[in-house]
């Protein structure tokens, strides 16, 4: 076993990470984007001081800011020491070593958790999870799921799986996941029943490869759209 969680850890990423691993453009960053699941990821807040339209929902927004935290601090040093001990596991191209990787989220924990009170006063992090979310059918351009569906299929079956990515596809356009494959580095065995039921639902799902490697094996992002 790579890394083991027994629950959903709040570590979050940055917005060069974010367009990386969703393969996102100029374009697609302009688009109305709901980040599902963002914990305390600092996309948000970068993305507002370059004027993109960024709401992020998540349960752990029912937090104070240092409440998450502390959350993160809780859990970093295990995770951290469970990258030393798996060394070959990991590509370190984007993080340079796990104590790069550490001051990597560390840092988009700060980016956030300055933002965080402003950005809950005007809307911009609201508490939500799936696999219910409280907004219109096609709310948003493009819903963007970080780091939660697949990679915790150990936590999440397959009902929750195919709930929440419908109902992502209810209030978004297009959806996108990362990564497709699980803590123990295997493809989510999830993957193949997902794209089926949503083929079957006329949808079109695309395979992507993207240049952001951490997991070994994990550099393919899910992209989903209605068929033309």
């Amino acid at each position: 076993m790579v890394v083991y969680l027994e629950k959903i850890i709040p570590f979050g990423r940055s917005l060069d990470e974010y367009v990386k691993l969703f393969n996102l453009t100029e374009t697609d960053l302009h688009k109305a984007i709901l980040g599902i699941g963002d914990g305390p990821a600092s996309f948000n807040a970068e993305g507002t001081k370059l004027g993109y339209q960024i709401t992020s929902i998540d349960p752990i927004y029912s937090l104070t800011a240092n409440q998450i935290q502390n959350r993160f601090y809780e859990v970093v040093d295990n995770v951290i020491t469970q990258v030393e001990q798996t060394p070959n596991d990991w590509v370190w191209e984007y993080h340079k070593s796990p104590d790069d990787l550490r001051k990597n989220r560390e840092k988009a924990l700060a980016l956030f958790c300055d933002d965080y009170e402003l950005g809950k006063q005007k809307g911009r992090y609201k508490v939500g999870e799936l696999p219910c979310l409280n907004y219109s059918d096609q709310t948003y351009e493009l819903g963007l799921c970080s780091h939660l569906l697949f990679l915790y299929s150990e936590q999440l079956d397959i009902k929750f799986h195919i709930d929440a990515v419908c109902e992502m596809l209810r209030v978004c356009q297009e959806v996108r996941i990362f990564p497709l494959i699980t803590l123990n580095l295997q493809p989510s065995p999830y993957l193949p029943i997902v794209v089926e039921t949503l083929e079957g639902k006329g949808y079109q799902c695309e395979l992507q490869p993207v240049i952001y490697e951490l997991q070994r094996g994990g550099n393919t992002v899910l992209k989903i759209s209605k068929a033309t």
